[in-house]
This record gives structure tokens, C-alpha cells and sequence, in this order.
């Protein structure tokens, strides 16, 4: 048995993530599992805390802590799995304590340049040194670290002093079986459909996409309807649906993308949306932009279209593309399932992370079994 204790940041994306890979770890008998689960919201009397409140890395990491702490206690540990850095920067005596993996989304230098986007501001030159200390030294002490992309791993190397071959690069994903559409979907007499699902809208581009609909609803030549899965209220308009309180993986969720026809994510900050793959995997083209590791799972012109941010007319022109063009849709979500099956599949992707892990544990148990031979 493999004793791993994991400690999963519960914001944005990363919540969907944990749901995933708990469903998926079941599947290994040979794994214990112990979860932490950060929470993003600081409530009642930590609600009026100073620093703490207000600061994530703070909150996740005293959380972290105590959470391994509980773990450390209920069993002898052989792994820890920190995602993201952010809970594992105040446990790095852990990190030495017990071997640990280390899985990230983005690097802090990449969040930062994607920071306005997300309300995030860079602090002092002196401060910011200091957080580029803590977390270098937090990526020397894992073992291994893994990153969900390319981009992300390439942003270790150059930015973080990590060598190449301790970074591992398995993204996150699906379980296709389940996001897959069964059957075709009618095509003849109806409005083609184009899907949001993004809890930001206005990070998320879904205002831009509003605009854009508003142009196609009056050009394309066929009927559309727009439809936003959101946190965000809006003012009631012809041909758009909003939903505000359909949950990540829920079957109201999957429903939705199964009536589709086009997903569209013109967002103007992200590292790598879960939804691209959800997209993905229920066969549908995708429109979205030029960001961070986006690039790496819509592929321009197999399975979708990429945009700059911000821009209207791009976005216009390639949804119209879609819009007009059944044939094309069709082969765009043919490959797109590809590419989720060979690349974002949720199930493989955790064998893969608990293989890792268990090379880490084997190696370190070798370890121990060659200095207790030695002592002999």
C-alpha cells in the first residue's frame, strides 16, 4: 500500500480538478488517500483576521499545514501531493520531512503577467524577490514537480532555475466516457447553439462574445442562440440564456453541451480551462484565444479557432466560419475528441500522476533499505 497524503487548493479550475482525480485515484487499490482541501473563503472569526483574510497564500498555507499536520497523524505518510504551489510555499519542512510532489497550473511570474486579468497585483521589487526566493527554493525541495502544461513547464525552467527533467507535464482533464454525446445531434430546422461556461464573464470574454452574437444574430443567415454559463446576472435579451447556478459536472452542465453546437471562450486571462476539455470530449468546435497554454489544446484550425483577446472582429468572423459551415463543425468536434482521448484524458492522466508518485515513494523506500544495509 502507498499511504499519499493530497492537498488540493480549492479555487477556480482547481475545484473541478480535485472532484476529477478523487473519482479517479478510486480506481487504484494500491493508494490510501488522504485529502486536504484548502478552502478559498475565509469565514467567521478568520473572516476578521488581518493578513489572513486577505491573503490567499496565507490562508492556504496555514491550512496546508494543519491539514498535513491531521494527515501526518492518521497514518505514516510515504508522498505528500501539493496542487498548486500556493498551499505548499508555508510547508516546505514538509516537503523535506516527507517526499513530495509539487503540481502547478502556472508559475507565479506567469500569474503575475496575466495578474490584471484576475485583480492581482504585483507588490515591491524587495517583495517580490523575496516571494521569487520562497518559491524557487519550495520547487527545489519537491522531488518532482508537475505542470499541467509546456508552457507552464517551460516557465519553471527559465524563470525558476529547475532542470527540465524533474518536471513532468500531465495536464488535466475528462473522464471522455462521461462528457461524450451519445448520438448526433439533429442538425436540420434548429438554431445553431453557442456555449459560455465561465464563472467570470468579463475576464472570461464573455462580453465580448455578447457583442459578437449581437452582430451574428443580425448577419449569419441562420438562427442563433447564445447561451452563458456564468456566475454573473444579466439583463434579460432575445436570444440568450443564462444560467447562474449549474455546478461543475453536474449533469444540467453536460446537458448543455451535448445541445450545442460551437463552444466559445474568448478569454483574455487563463492558464488552461477545464472547459476546453469538457468541450472537447462532448465533440464540440471550440473558439477561444491566443493565452497562456490554450494554444496547446485548440489546435488552429483542426479543432477549433484561436483569437487574439479583446479582438471583435476575429471573433466574429471565425464564429460566422462555424456557424455557416455544418461540415466544418462536424470535423472540428471529430478531432477535438481526439485530442481530449489522447491528451486530456482525466483517467490516464491520474494513473500517470499516481505512477509518479510511486517512483518517488520506491525510490526514497531503496533509499532507506540501502542505508539500513550500510548501517549493518
Amino acid at each position: 500500500m502507498y499511504h499519499i497524503g493530497f492537498i488540493i487548493e480549492q479555487a477556480l479550475g482547481h475545484i473541478t480538478h480535485s472532484q476529477n482525480l478523487r473519482e479517479n485515484l478510486s480506481r487504484d487499490p494500491s493508494i490510501s488517500a488522504y485529502w486536504g482541501l484548502p478552502a478559498w473563503e475565509a469565514k467567521g472569526l478568520a473572516a476578521r483576521i488581518p493578513i489572513y483574510k486577505s491573503n490567499w497564500t496565507v490562508r492556504a498555507g496555514l491550512q496546508a499545514r494543519r491539514q498535513a499536520a491531521q494527515m501526518a497523524r492518521q497514518a505514516k505518510l510515504d508522498a505528500l501531493f501539493f496542487h498548486t504551489q500556493v498551499p505548499a510555499i508555508l510547508s516546505q519542512d514538509w516537503l523535506q520531512r516527507i517526499p513530495s510532489i509539487v503540481s502547478l497550473d502556472a508559475t507565479p511570474r506567469q500569474y503575475d503577467r496575466l495578474g490584471e486579468f484576475y485583480g492581482h497585483q504585483t507588490d515591491p521589487a524587495w517583495l517580490e524577490n523575496l516571494k521569487w526566493r520562497l518559491n524557487r527554493d519550495c520547487f527545489r525541495k519537491a522531488r518532482r514537480l508537475v505542470t499541467w502544461s509546456e508552457w507552464a513547464k517551460q516557465g519553471l525552467v527559465d524563470e525558476y532555475e529547475v532542470p527540465a527533467e524533474k518536471v513532468t507535464v500531465i495536464p488535466p482533464g475528462v473522464n471522455p466516457e462521461q462528457w461524450a454525446r451519445q448520438g448526433a445531434r439533429p442538425l436540420q430546422g434548429e438554431a445553431v447553439k453557442i456555449l459560455f461556461v465561465g464563472g467570470n464573464l468579463e475576464r472570461k470574454g464573455g462580453s465580448l462574445l455578447i457583442q459578437a452574437f449581437r452582430e451574428l444574430r443580425s448577419m449569419a443567415g441562420t438562427a442563433v442562440e447564445l447561451h452563458l454559463v456564468t456566475k454573473d446576472t444579466l439583463a434579460p435579451e432575445p436570444g440568450i440564456t443564462v444560467y447562474n447556478g449549474i455546478q461543475p459536472n453536474s449533469p444540467a452542465l453536460k446537458k448543455l453541451y451535448h445541445e450545442s453546437d460551437i463552444f466559445c471562450l474568448p478569454t483574455k486571462g487563463d492558464c488552461l480551462p477545464m472547459v476546453l476539455s469538457e468541450a472537447g470530449a462532448a465533440g464540440l468546435p471550440i473558439v477561444s484565444t491566443r493565452v497562456a497554454a490554450i494554444p496547446e489544446i485548440v489546435q488552429e484550425g483542426k479543432n477549433g479557432f484561436l483569437i487574439p483577446p479583446d479582438d471583435l472582429p476575429a471573433l466574429v468572423a471565425a464564429l460566422k466560419h462555424l456557424i455557416q459551415d455544418q461540415n466544418l463543425r462536424a470535423e472540428m468536434g471529430e478531432h477535438g475528441i481526439k485530442i481530449v482521448r489522447q491528451n486530456y484524458d482525466a483517467v490516464v492522466n491520474t494513473a500517470r500522476l499516481l505512477d509518479l508518485l510511486k517512483e518517488v515513494i520506491n525510490q526514497e523506500r531503496s533509499a532507506k533499505a540501502r542505508r539500513i544495509t550500510s548501517a549493518a
